[in-house]
């Protein structure tokens, strides 16, 4: 399986369902305009697909912080629910890791919703400790 970088419209359309499977509330229209005003935050996206569709992704971006310096931190990270259980998201993550380690960053960061338990074993075993709380004040 190969590793993409979606870099036209055409390739990010073809993540928008796999997207969507973690974030519910995007649209096409949405998706894409929030895109375009993240790539010009550093923000990567990456994909698997079969069948030209895709199946698994992750979307990542460069940053800096006073806790870490300069890091990698993962947005996104999601397989259809028909592709889960073979690795995919596994190895885009690996791929992002090896990324920051050839950049000589200090850590990949991310977030995680409490009750994603299966993506929890995943960060767990890839070796991720929890090292914080997210706290969120809706405006």
């Amino acid at each position: 399986m190969q590793i993409k970088t979606a870099q036209t419209k055409e390739d990010f359309l073809k993540c928008f369902d796999v997207m969507q499977a973690l974030r519910p509330h995007l649209t096409p229209e949405l998706f894409l305009d929030l895109l375009q005003k993240m790539e010009a935050e550093n923000y990567s996206l990456i994909f698997i697909e079969e069948n030209e569709k895709a199946i698994s992704a992750c979307g990542f971006r460069y940053l800096t912080s006073l806790f870490d310096g300069p890091n990698i931190y993962i947005d996104d990270l999601s397989t259809l629910p028909e592709a889960r259980g073979k690795g995919h998201a596994g190895m885009l993550f690996d791929f992002v890791v090896e990324k920051a380690k050839s950049e000589n960053l200090k850590a990949v960061h991310l977030d995680s919703g409490h009750q994603r338990f299966v993506a929890h074993r995943l960060y767990l075993n890839k070796g991720m400790k929890i090292v914080s709380h997210h706290f969120k004040l809706e405006l």
